[in-house]
């Protein structure tokens, strides 16, 4: 994720909730935050009044310090009214390590949208040693080292920890339903790019926004080509999901989103973030004006600062994401070389 400058947004809340201890953020809508240990160190959990108790939206990684704070929550501020349902917004860990833990532990249903729920299935299944050597030859032919490569599987491998296995039924939801909350109507809304069908949640009655990782205050969601999608084209889906969001959502909007501060400004972030991938389109083009690139040689020339595997990852992930949105447009071409490895260049 890039940091990208937000002077023009408004935040009512501007001070985060001490970590696993909601705050009232809007009436009937709790915001809990909980640690992460990644470079980007919190998740905004949401807790949203629903009748006689509450629905929880994202749930945090599966290590022992989330469920240590969920313990605290559920025996304080929820032990009164107990949760009525999970609502997890799409399939990366922070939102939906404690889906399976949660559901059981409070017996309660899980929410998805379909492809976030088997998207979660099939990652903590990844690792077949058949899928193992295909991303590896992948990566090799867009110029990774071995060292590189490495913490790209381990890294690949290790969200099975991070998560816990889901519920084996769930409630499917998709753009264009209803979902009643309480006394909230809320619409639902899917984005692509940052994962397959995020789902997000839109009370026009209220202007209020649930924006998952779609549109965030201070930052550019990771939007990233992975190996088991070679040729696929997230920025693109990225991009026609906040064209779609400028349409249907109010600029004057509450955004709760799940990470950052919750914010008021959504037309503006939505300019925002589109010009920084349009620059960021523009740097790779003149990176390879004077001969073709390998994707991992870009890497540096987009994130000049020292990265660690982690970061790494996504790195290599959101390159590939430019360099495919420009070869499916016709902007750039790719070369093959004798050994095999990808190059690009303007066309």
């Amino acid at each position: 994720m890039s940091t990208i400058t937000a002077a023009t947004l408004h935040f009512p809340s501007p001070v985060p909730p001490e970590l696993g201890r909601p705050v009232e953020v809007a009436p009937g809508i709790l915001w809990l935050r909980l640690a992460l240990p990644f470079q980007l160190n919190h998740i905004n959990v949401y807790l949203i009044e629903d009748g006689a108790g509450w629905a929880i939206l994202d749930t945090g990684i599966n290590d022992a310090r989330s469920r240590a704070w969920w313990e605290s929550v559920l025996a304080g501020p929820l032990a009164d009214r107990r949760p009525t349902r999970l609502i997890c917004t799409h399939f990366h860990p922070d939102h939906v390590g404690l889906a399976g833990w949660l559901t059981q532990r409070c017996g309660i249903e899980l929410t998805m949208s379909r492809t976030e729920y088997l998207g979660t299935h099939f990652h903590r299944r990844w690792a077949e040693p058949e899928e193992i050597e295909a991303h590896t030859a992948y990566y090799a032919a867009c110029g990774l080292d071995d060292a590189s490569i490495g913490a790209l599987l381990e890294r690949d491998i290790g969200y099975r920890w991070l998560t816990t296995d889901l519920p084996h039924t769930y409630r499917r939801v998709a753009s264009g339903d209803g979902l009643s909350i309480g006394g909230r109507r809320f619409e639902v809304l899917t984005g692509g790019g940052h994962s397959p069908e995020m789902m997000m949640l839109y009370c026009r009655e209220e202007n209020l926004f649930l924006a998952a990782d779609q549109v965030l205050a201070k930052i550019s969601p990771n939007v990233s080509v992975w190996p088991h999608e070679p040729q696929g084209d997230p920025l693109g889906d990225f991009l026609r999901t906040l064209a779609e969001l400028n349409g249907a959502v109010a600029e004057d909007a509450f955004v709760l989103a799940a990470h950052n501060l919750p914010f008021v400004g959504l037309h503006a972030r939505i300019a925002e973030l589109t010009k920084h991938h349009d620059q960021r389109c523009q740097d790779i083009l003149d990176a390879c004006a004077a001969a073709p690139m390998l994707p991992a040689e870009i890497v540096p020339l987009l994130f000049p600062r020292k990265l660690d595997a982690h970061q790494t990852s996504f790195a290599f992930g959101e390159t590939l994401a430019h360099v495919n949105y420009m070869l499916r447009r016709g902007w750039m071409l790719e070369d093959v070389g004798n050994d095999g490895r990808r190059r690009v260049r303007p066309a």
